[in-house]
């Protein structure tokens, strides 16, 4: 039934050991330059807005609420005032991005 006969490649005509692995390094790169690296200077940038946070400054949560910052406590958390008399802590990685003045809803206005 399965009684072909199976012919051993030359061992002169395979070429380079390196030719498998150009597809996968190709791949690579193009991951690299499409994906990681924008996603990697997108974080720092986020990092340095972050970092640049100060008292007075508008902000907008990872949830979406407004809020006005009142007090840096440490590297890792602010005091947040989101509306009048209402304060929360809010630690660093819950801020989404900082708000220019002005840029709020009329409604956080009134």
């Amino acid at each position: 039934m399965f009684n072909s006969i199976a012919y051993a490649a030359d061992g002169a005509a395979q070429g380079s050991p390196i030719a498998p692995f150009i597809p996968l390094i190709l791949i690579f790169a193009i991951f690299y330059f499409l994906l990681i690296r924008p996603q990697q200077k997108k974080q720092k940038q986020h990092v340095a807005m972050i970092n640049s946070i100060t008292s007075g400054d508008e902000i907008m949560t990872g949830g979406g609420i407004y809020g006005k910052v009142l007090k840096v406590v440490d590297n890792e958390t602010f005091i947040v005032e989101i509306a009048n008399g209402v304060t929360i802590k809010l630690a660093k990685n819950g801020i989404a991005q900082k708000v220019t003045p002005g840029a709020a809803t009329a409604e956080e206005k009134k």
